[in-house]
């Protein structure tokens, strides 16, 4: 048994980790668009990256070291390193380099923004110069990393053991376009003081981005830039398999929802609950289909509870389904049944009044076997389009 405390300290909630933003003229109007974590106690590491092919300097700079400890991540905004070849590694080279900050050990570097663009090295070396590893600024740091958010996303807790003894972890992330269930456009920074061992440590983080970051979707783009990372200092020396098991779960997937609710002009949430597939792999295959559909998310955002544009995704994703077994419904609503229309025009109204709800659940039973799975996403509408035309002016 375990008790988890909700704090409101982000990633410096444990013992040891401080944290800041700043801005270093990367963004307009002195906004904030670089961040440290830093841990005065050197930490393990456990990392997940982007699967797309042309993954940006920071993610090679970082699987370049092999395996390694560092106490300091440095993060910046608005330009992500990315499509910058070799210069693009040896840009970061030259920054970490240029670092004047006593007790770095192995610092790393991730970015995120504009694609195709040399990193200003000036600008950030100039930016570093004003970090304070004495502050614990977490709600600064997540603003800093913020790119088309449009709010910052934080989430820490308090692991109380049933012996008495606790430990903490805390995350910041961002992401709210180019999010697509491959990981999840995103950035994501989980700090913990619990004595996890390391051989554990990138185990249970791959196991838990299965369900949370790799189950969302907001436009079905994969970007260059995707990062997990896990730093543990152990300072607590309090550890339980189960309880961090539970409290990484509960952190990630608490982003991964931050980031779908904050989606470029997302009005709703909207969870997929995929049951009776053949498998779970197929069951997988149908959430993240209905999770992605264009069409799908279009009549969210027109509210228009069109139950065919469902079936229409789960017979396109090319797993065992069939009419006379398939079940929709919108929350509790019953709409279609092994072959049974139940959609008449009074039901379509109460079936529309779920669609105008903030968060609302799709649920799918194929009716083949047992497996399940379960995805999220929102709806897209004009907002998305206008932000996306003029991201890069």
């Amino acid at each position: 048994m375990y008790t988890l405390n909700r704090i409101d300290t982000g990633v410096c909630a444990a013992d040891g980790f401080f944290a800041d933003g700043i801005n270093a003229g990367l963004k307009a109007n002195d906004a904030l668009d670089m961040a440290f974590i830093y841990s005065d106690t050197v930490c393990d590491i456990a990392s997940t990256f982007t699967t797309n092919k042309m993954t940006a300097a920071p993610i090679r700079h970082f699987k370049n070291k092999g395996d390694f400890k560092t106490n300091f991540v440095m993060i910046n905004s608005k330009n992500a390193n990315a499509m910058t070849g070799p210069k693009g590694i040896s840009d970061i080279d030259e920054i970490l380099e240029a670092l004047e900050i006593d007790g770095l050990v192995n610092p790393v570097m991730s970015s995120t923004g504009v694609i195709g663009v040399r990193i200003p090295k000036e600008k950030i070396i100039a930016g570093a110069k004003k970090f304070d590893l004495t502050k614990r600024e977490p709600q600064n740091a997540s603003k800093a990393i913020m790119t088309t958010d449009s709010f910052s996303k934080t989430i820490a807790f308090e692991v109380v053991l049933e012996d008495g003894s606790k430990f903490h972890i805390g995350a910041m992330a961002k992401g709210a376009g180019m999010i697509n269930p491959a990981m999840a456009t995103m950035l994501c920074f989980i700090t913990t003081d619990a004595d996890i061992p390391q051989n554990k440590m990138q185990k249970f983080l791959d196991k838990t981005v299965k369900t949370t970051f790799n189950a969302i979707s907001v436009d079905g783009d994969t970007s260059t830039n995707d990062t997990i990372m896990l730093f543990a200092n152990k300072k607590s020396g309090a550890y339980h398999k189960d309880a961090f098991k539970g409290a990484l779960y509960e952190v990630m997937k608490f982003l991964a929802l931050e980031m779908v609710r904050d989606g470029e002009g997302a009005t709703k949430v909207v969870t997929y609950n995929i049951t009776g597939a053949k498998n779970d792999e197929e069951a997988e295959k149908v959430a993240k289909a209905l999770s992605d559909s264009l069409l799908v998310k279009t009549a969210l955002y027109g509210e228009d509870p069109n139950w065919g544009r469902i079936a229409s995704t789960v017979g396109a994703s090319g797993v065992t389904c069939k009419e006379s077994t398939l079940k929709i419904s919108f929350n509790d609503l019953c709409v279609y049944d092994k072959g049974e229309i139940y959609f008449d025009k009074a039901m379509e109204v109460e079936a529309a009044a779920v669609m105008k709800l903030p968060a609302f659940t799709i649920s799918c039973d194929l009716g083949i076997a047992d497996g399940k799975f379960t995805a999220y996403g929102c709806d897209l509408g004009y907002e998305y389009v206008k932000i996306n035309a003029d991201y890069r002016t």
